[in-house]
C-alpha cells in the first residue's frame, strides 16, 4: 500500500489528545491526513503499552481506519540483535494487522560491522513479510553519513523516508531538495516520503510558514506523499504549525478498488475472461468438492459458475477484510436460477494477484 497526501508521526499515544483514540482519528481527519505512522516497537521491546499491560495501538488502528487513514508502525532498530528486533515487527505488525512499516536506524547503525546487523534484519523480516510495504527512516543526507548501511536497508525496502529537520533554520525547501538530490544519487533509489519538522527544540521551533514551504516543496518534487515528526510536540506547543498544515491542500487521486472490490465488479461483467485476470497463472481455487489449479482449469470453472449456476447475476459485496496478502470476502448474489445469501470466500494475494481462492456458498432455489 503506497502512501500519498499528508501524514503524521505518532511517538507517544497518551500524549495524543490525551490517549483517546477516536480524538487522535477524528483531528487526524479533520487535517486531512492520509496516514498515521505509529511506534509499536523500541528494539526488542513492544511499545505503546500502558502501565498495566494494555496495548495502547489497536483502538488507533481502529478509530484511524474508520476514517479511511492508513496506519504504519514504526519501530526504533539497535543492531545489537537483529534477529530479535526482526521478530518483534514480526509479532507486533502480525498482531496489530498495519498497513506498512517503518525502520526507524540512526546512530547505532554508524558502528562497525552493522551492515552485517542489517541484512540479517532484513532477510529475517522480509521471509515472513515478503509483501508488506517497508520504509527506511534516517538520516536526511546520506554524504554526511557513509558508514551508515544504506544499501543493505534499502534494497529490500520499498520507500525512502529521510528525516528532513531543518533545526536551528528556517529553510525547509532548500534543504528537502538537498535531499530528494543525494537520495538520487544513491543506490539503489526507493520513492521518498520525507519527514519534514514540526516540534519546538529549546529556543528553536518551525513555523507555520516552514511547515507550509516544506509540503508545497514535496509537491513540486512530484513526491507522492510527506509527513511531520511529532503529534503531541505540534498539537501542544505549535498550534499555528498544525493550523498551517490542516489548511495545506494535498490532491490525492483515490486509491485503485480492493482486489475484494475488483472480484466483485468482475463477476458483475460476466465474462469470465475479466475474472481471470485477476489471478496468478498458477493460482488454485477451493470448494468443499474439488481443488483446482491453473488458468484454464478457472477459465472453465467461471464458464460453468457465471453461464450455468448463477447466469446473469447480479452480486454483491458485502463485506471484505484483511490486508497486504489475505482477503476474507462476503457476498450476496441474485439469478434467474436462485439467490446466494451466503458467499464467504478467501483469498491469498501474491504481487496484487489472486493464488489462493477459497470459496464457500449455497443456493436458494
Amino acid at each position: 500500500m503506497s502512501l500519498k497526501g499528508k501524514g503524521y508521526w505518532i511517538w507517544k499515544i497518551p500524549s495524543c489528545e490525551n490517549g483517546d483514540a477516536n480524538a487522535i482519528a477524528n483531528v487526524a481527519a479533520a487535517a486531512g491526513l492520509t496516514h498515521l505512522l505509529i511506534k509499536i516497537a523500541d528494539g526488542t521491546n513492544s511499545y505503546n503499552i500502558d502501565s498495566t499491560g494494555v496495548d495502547l495501538v489497536p483502538p488507533v488502528i481502529a478509530a484511524a481506519h474508520k476514517k479511511s487513514i492508513v496506519c504504519w508502525g514504526w519501530q526504533y532498530v539497535y543492531g545489537y540483535d537483529p534477529i530479535g528486533e526482526a521478530n518483534k515487527a514480526i509479532q507486533r505488525i502480525t498482531q496489530l494487522g498495519l498497513d506498512g512499516y517503518v525502520i526507524d536506524a540512526e546512530a547505532e547503525y554508524k558502528q562497525p560491522g552493522k551492515s552485517t546487523a542489517a541484512t540479517t534484519f532484513m532477510n529475517q523480516l522480509r521471509a515472513s513479510l515478503p509483501n508488506l510495504p517497508i520504509a527506511l527512516s534516517s538520516y536526511r543526507y546520506p554524504s554526511y553519513h557513509p558508514q551508515f548501511p544504506w544499501t543493505a536497508f534499502l534494497e529490500k525496502c520499498d520507500l525512502n523516508m529521510p528525516q528532513v529537520y531543518w533545526e536551528l533554520n528556517h529553510n525547509p525547501g532548500e534543504q528537502l531538495i538537498r535531499s530528494v538530490n543525494e537520495f538520487q544519487s544513491l543506490v539503489p533509489f526507493r520513492p521518498i516520503v520525507p519527514a519534514g519538522a514540526a516540534y519546538k527544540s529549546g529556543t528553536w521551533a518551525v513555523t507555520a510558514a516552514d511547515a507550509t514551504e516544506f509540503l508545497q516543496t514535496a509537491r513540486s518534487l512530484n513526491l507522492e506523499a510527506a509527513n511531520f515528526w511529532e503529534w503531541s510536540n505540534t498539537r501542544i506547543y505549535l498550534p499555528e504549525v498544525w493550523k498551517a498544515i490542516s489548511a495545506y491542500s494535498w490532491p490525492v487521486v483515490p486509491p485503485p478498488p480492493d482486489i475484494a472490490q475488483q472480484y466483485i465488479q468482475a463477476l458483475n461483467t460476466h465474462d469470465p475472461n475479466q475474472v481471470i485476470a485477476l489471478y496468478g497463472p498458477s493460482a488454485v481455487h477451493v470448494n468443499s468438492s474439488r481443488t483446482i489449479q491453473g488458468l484454464t482449469a478457472l477459465r472453465s470453472w467461471y464458464n460453468t459458475f457465471l453461464g450455468q449456476v448463477l447466469p446473469n447475476a447480479t452480486f454483491h459485496l458485502t463485506g471484505y477484510s484483511g490486508v497486504g496478502s489475505t482477503r476474507h470476502v462476503t457476498w450476496t448474489a441474485t439469478s434467474s436460477l436462485g439467490s446466494v445469501n451466503d458467499g464467504n470466500d478467501t483469498l491469498g494475494i501474491i504481487n496484487d494477484r489472486i493464488a489462493y481462492h477459497y470459496s464457500f456458498f449455497s443456493i436458494k432455489k
